[in-house]
């Protein structure tokens, strides 16, 4: 009998792709816990809240009026009228429903749109820091990631002439992301007039603009860039309810394009899954039409929390944390404690520093290495103000003893 190595058959999609380091450590932190240890985690970027009980409401209500079948691929006409209403009257978008395809969760969303316009070689320009999905859904689509790179001395934006340095004749994508994760940047009106200014030159650049961090936000407005001059036709606007509704585990998303761009994300959804959840896209309507005083709530909540780890953080000698604009991350600085030898222990890296923090004083975060920059590291302050907190008063001790 011949020996069989499953490992030999797999596809260099698969290989081309890591696992993510957030899921790595948020793994980690699970096994210690589970061991025995106090550990407080501020990996995963999950709401601590429930879903608002009316929505949940509208869900159970959904299922007894028959919605538990199949929904059409692109969404429930329902859900995609009123998004499209929601679009006009907060983003200033004016598409019709047809133009809207709702997916199994944001992040299906920004699949579907890579799949449906990259074709092998083409370069996708990301702007470091990223959310790290971003660059794996690329490389098995047969992209080409282009990095350009903003750090904290430029606020975590880059500038539109380090966009325009980077595109190419391949240039088939930029991705934005604003609020953003991870720094919480948010970008304002000048400046992504000055990105579409650059964009609109181009052949066939497109725009990804991953909006999906909206309504946590804090010091800015949010502006999506398909609002201004000469951008809707050029922007696939991507959005969904899992953040701003805290509705991680419905796992609905949805992004308005123009229609042949919709219709090819509708043709990649349909063939690698189907239409997302009935009647969850029937509680997604109450969501949008219902009452947004549990949204300000949480929106309050974040901010209290981001003031008192922002200061915690900057009262400590070797972490620099800027007040993030948006979203609820708080992207530090810890390149200062690099080279240092801290309780006997000689931190080389921001690797070394998370996992030392994790496996020694049992405070879970995410090296910025993930996410493009290896000078930081993330924390979310998607918890309680008590592991807050105490998460800062550990740090504050193995940084400074």
């Amino acid at each position: 009998m011949t020996t069989f190595n499953p490992q030999s058959i797999l596809s260099s999609r698969t290989a081309a792709v890591e696992e993510a380091i957030i899921i790595r450590m948020s793994q980690k932190a699970r096994e210690m816990k589970a061991q025995g240890h106090d550990v407080i985690s501020l990996t995963i970027g999950e709401p601590d809240f429930d879903t608002p009980q009316h929505i949940r409401d509208a869900a159970y209500q959904a299922m007894n009026d028959g919605y538990t079948h199949y929904a059409p691929i692109p969404g429930m006409p329902e859900l995609r009228k009123a998004l499209a209403k929601k679009l006009k009257k907060e983003n200033q978008l004016d598409y019709d429903w047809s133009e809207i395809v709702v997916s199994n969760g944001a992040k299906q969303s920004i699949t579907n749109a890579i799949f449906a316009t990259v074709d092998e070689g083409d370069e996708v320009i990301l702007l470091a820091p990223f959310w790290v999905a971003y660059e794996g859904v690329i490389r098995m689509a047969g992209g080409k990631p282009i990095i350009i790179f903003a750090g904290l001395e430029d606020n975590f934006k880059p500038p539109a002439s380090r966009l325009k340095a980077a595109m190419t004749a391949k240039t088939k994508l930029v991705i934005l992301n604003s609020p953003n994760n991870p720094t919480g940047a948010m970008f304002n009106t000048d400046e992504l007039a000055e990105f579409a200014a650059v964009i609109c030159d181009h052949p066939r650049a497109m725009v990804i603009s991953d909006e999906i961090y909206e309504y946590i936000n804090f010091d800015e407005e949010h502006v999506s860039i398909a609002s201004l001059p000469g951008m809707q036709s050029r922007t696939i606007t991507v959005n969904g309810f899992s953040k701003g509704f805290a509705m991680t585990g419905w796992r609905l998303g949805y992004a308005a394009a123009p229609g042949p761009i919709v219709k090819a994300m509708s043709k990649v959804q349909g063939t690698f899954t189907a239409g997302a959840n009935a009647f969850v896209q029937m509680a997604a309507v109450t969501a949008l039409e219902g009452p947004r005083d549990d949204v300000e709530h949480m929106r309050q909540t974040y901010l209290a929390r981001r003031n008192l780890v922002v200061d915690g953080l900057n009262a400590i000698d070797g972490i620099q944390a800027p007040k993030p604009a948006g979203t609820f991350y708080v992207f530090a600085d810890v390149s200062k404690l690099f080279g240092k030898t801290l309780s006997n222990h000689k931190i080389d890296n921001v690797d070394d520093l998370c996992n030392w923090l994790l496996e020694v004083h049992h405070v879970a975060t995410v090296p910025g290495s993930a996410f493009g920059d290896a000078k930081s590291l993330r924390i979310s302050f998607a918890t309680s103000t008590e592991n807050l907190t105490e998460a800062i008063k550990r740090i504050a001790w193995a940084v400074n003893p």
